[in-house]
């Protein structure tokens, strides 16, 4: 597992011997990375299950101005701040410990409670790629979904194996649309934005 591009190019990232945890091979971030190309650069990323931080490390690497990285297990979310620092681009992300769903709740609080104010959080890039067969990215979707995190402009991606693709597509999104999937191998990627009608 290593940075593909960037400035970070070639770093080696330690990875985690925790079950549940599986970081994205380096042939599906390559083509993430091509679908998306200078769409990162000066954005603000969210690696909602930051996992060993991979995604989020190559957005910064292309070129994102920011990384939130949210991950609970203590253990990996120490593996990601030693790879930030293998990759000297911890200046500019802001690591998490804490539930992914917490977080997304408390932006979904902002919502209603001052008037519709938007949450002083936003990010252009949302990545999430949970722990797999647990409902978790329809759940994670569906928060974003009614949340202020996202602005007009901003993309969620979502990481699954494709048998969760039924799960997910039935989540009632009231701003976010699907546009795009792609499939490699057992791993599928969902791009959402926000359509006006």
């Amino acid at each position: 597992m290593r940075v593909v591009t960037g400035e970070a190019k070639g770093r080696k990232l330690k990875a985690p011997k925790t079950i549940g945890t599986r970081p994205i091979i380096d042939r599906v971030k390559t083509a993430l990375f091509d679908i998306l190309s200078s769409e990162v650069e000066e954005t603000r990323f969210l690696d909602l299950f930051g996992g060993v931080g991979s995604v989020g490390i190559e957005a910064l690497s292309r070129g994102a101005a920011h990384a939130t990285f949210i991950e609970m297990n203590y253990k990996v979310l120490k593996i990601l701040r030693e790879n930030l620092a293998i990759t000297g681009l911890a200046d500019r992300a802001e690591t998490i410990h804490g539930d992914a769903f917490k977080f997304l709740q408390t932006a979904q609080s902002l919502v209603g409670a001052d008037g519709g104010r938007p949450s002083s959080r936003t990010y252009d890039i949302i990545y999430v790629a949970p722990p797999q067969y647990q409902e978790m990215a329809a759940r994670a979707l569906q928060l974003i979904d009614s949340s202020t995190l996202l602005p007009q402009e901003g993309l969620v991606i979502v990481q699954i194996h494709p048998k969760e693709r039924a799960g997910v597509v039935a989540v009632p999104c009231t701003r976010l649309h699907l546009v795009d999937e792609r499939r490699y191998g057992s791993t599928l990627l969902m791009f959402y934005r926000i359509i006006q009608e």
